[in-house]
């Protein structure tokens, strides 16, 4: 709501000062941020208040954040930690300035086009050998930088393949 918007303005939860609201999707609200620690952008993604009881969820926020934090390329957004702060768990990660591909798309040429299916074919053969699967790859989940480089985001329906963990059962296709 926008009473919780504005309380969470100019917070400071563990080391990042919130900014302002990015968006939101089924597992989180965004907001870009500062690190008050290393004087860098981030962009912080929150479980929301209502999955906060439900242990399930929580797994499957921790398995995104370390999903993600185990791939190392330029097509995908870093991500730098996991944390939990006044009962509110959230990763801190790269924050891109930019825009999402979808908002992209309709001025984009066929030589754009090409070179943004590449860079985002190359981040997923990047996570597809750390054993990730995206499993949500959509124009939302891509930022354009600025400067022309995509990147990868938001890995909450990442699969880790080949292990025998109880967390890589826990996302479903057709669930949340």
């Amino acid at each position: 709501t926008s009473d919780e918007l504005r309380i969470m303005i100019g917070q400071i939860i563990s080391h990042y000062k919130i900014l302002e609201k990015l968006g939101e999707g089924g597992m989180g609200v965004v907001y870009k941020a500062e690190d008050t620690r290393l004087d860098r952008p981030v962009a912080l993604k929150f479980l929301p208040h209502q999955l906060i009881a439900s242990a399930q969820d929580k797994a499957r926020f921790v398995q995104e954040a370390k999903s993600a934090s185990s791939l190392n390329h330029p097509n995908v957004a870093t991500v730098y930690e996991i944390d939990e702060a006044d009962g509110q768990m959230f990763i801190a990660m790269e924050f891109v300035d930019g825009v999402t591909l979808r908002e992209k798309l309709s001025g984009v040429s066929l030589k754009q086009a090409i070179e943004f299916g590449i860079q985002i074919s190359d981040g997923l053969a990047a996570a597809h050998e750390k054993g990730v699967v995206h499993r949500d790859i959509k124009p939302e989940n891509i930022m354009v930088r600025k400067d022309g480089i995509c990147q990868i985001m938001d890995f909450g329906l990442a699969k880790l393949r080949g292990t025998k963990s109880k967390i890589s059962r826990l996302t479903k296709e057709g669930s949340t």
